[in-house]
């Protein structure tokens, strides 16, 4: 049903709490999940190699989680980062409430679980990492990509997790018509089946791309 995709801004199901244990950055922690939104029953494997693929984030400054889901993303980012402020932003509003739920269960104080157009306009990030919902289809992907790609300050990067077979080459050859000028994109790694594509806002200061070869 329409109602129950995980991109839809309020779930039609009633809710159903589920309690998973988790691994972030080595350790294990019990989370909760529920129906209604992305991947419930365990940090999904794009996710993972996202995680696994990309530097450690930017000590300080405001760090983007697209399409945070249940949070394990945003997760990450804040206990790595815990001076930085991580937003994590979803339309699915059931979501955010377990990001929430989630971070004061660690004890994170961090994070900004919002929709997008609460996200202040001025905030520009020092980095963006996402799984993004594929399957929202290309023309809401390549909107949300146009909106939120902008934000990131010059000389930073994003970092976006795509299945190969959903198209992670041909949004790698849109994203580099779409941003010509202004961003480099490079094929960061390659695990599992996903892509990690790597987007640097180009700057004069900037040193060249560094490519993280695949395993």
């Amino acid at each position: 049903m329409a109602s129950e995709h995980y991109f839809s801004s309020s779930p039609g199901s009633e809710l159903k709490l589920r309690t998973i244990h988790a691994k972030i950055l080595g350790r294990d922690y019990e989370l909760s999940t529920a129906n209604g939104v992305f991947s419930p029953d365990r940090i999904d494997t794009g996710t993972q190699v996202l995680l696994g693929s990309v530097p450690a984030p930017p000590p300080g400054g405001n760090l983007l989680d697209l399409g945070c889901g249940w949070g394990p993303i945003a997760l990450t980012l804040a206990l790595e980062s815990p001076h930085a402020t991580v937003w994590a932003v979803d339309v699915n509003e059931r979501a955010l409430d377990l990001v929430r739920t989630n971070a004061a269960k660690l004890s994170i104080t961090n994070v900004n679980a919002v929709l997008p157009d609460e996200v202040p306009p001025s905030i520009m990030f020092t980095t963006i990492w996402s799984n993004p919902p594929i399957r929202v289809g290309k023309n809401e992907l390549h909107g949300l990509l146009q909106r939120w790609l902008p934000r990131l300050e010059s000389g930073s990067d994003a970092w976006l997790v795509v299945q190969r077979n959903l198209g992670s080459d041909s949004l790698h050859r849109w994203l580099q018509g779409a941003f010509p000028e202004e961003f480099s994109f490079v094929r960061a790694s390659t695990n599992k089946g996903y892509r990690v594509l790597r987007a640097r806002r180009r700057t004069g200061l900037t040193s060249p791309i560094d490519i993280i070869r695949e395993p």
